[in-house]
């Protein structure tokens, strides 16, 4: 990571200082839905993780925080290789131009709802290569065929955010 020069503090915020900048300033993130194609570069596989949260087992994508001075690539390497382990061999755009961008509110009722914080997410479709291990507080990792990930099961599943971005990638992949 580029990110701070030799001396300086660590990127992470004490809690306090975190909860106080939340509740002032929109924090930016990072969303990554990873995929597998086929041969002629259409959706083959849709992967998503298994998480504990406060609604209890649900499914989402890669996402994180983005950290001060870290560029938007380094922050997603950084939150794909924590979530699918450093064997995955993530595959990113060079351009970086987001798939999606979700805005998280504080209020419920303007959009999607994060109770901490108003957050401003970037999302991306990231081509996975390699295996996947999940890591961090991922309990496991499942691969979705589009016709699959058309369950309104799967999307009753997901965090709300989420539900939305996996839509709008199998529209936007001709998939209904």
């Amino acid at each position: 990571m580029s990110g701070l020069a030799s001396g300086d503090e660590s990127p992470w915020l004490p809690p306090y200082e975190l909860e106080e900048i939340r509740s002032k300033v929109p924090m930016v993130y990072v969303e990554a839905i990873p995929v597998r194609l086929n041969a002629d570069g259409s959706l083959a596989l849709i992967g998503t993780l298994l998480r504990i949260n406060g609604a209890g087992l649900q499914r989402s994508f890669v996402a994180g925080r983005v950290l001060y001075q870290e560029s938007l690539r380094e922050a997603l390497v950084r939150h794909l290789e924590k979530d699918l382990g450093e064997l995955a061999l993530p595959r990113l755009s060079p351009t970086l131009v987001p798939f999606a961008v979700n805005e998280y509110h504080p209020t419920p009722g303007f959009g999607f709802h994060d109770a901490r914080q108003h957050a401003v997410s970037l999302a991306y479709v990231v081509v996975i290569d390699g295996d996947v291990a999940p890591c961090d507080d991922a309990l496991d990792f499942s691969w979705f065929t589009p016709q699959q990930a058309t369950d309104p099961m799967l999307h009753l599943d997901m965090e709300p955010g989420h539900a939305y971005l996996l839509r709008k990638l199998l529209a936007d992949s001709g998939i209904s």
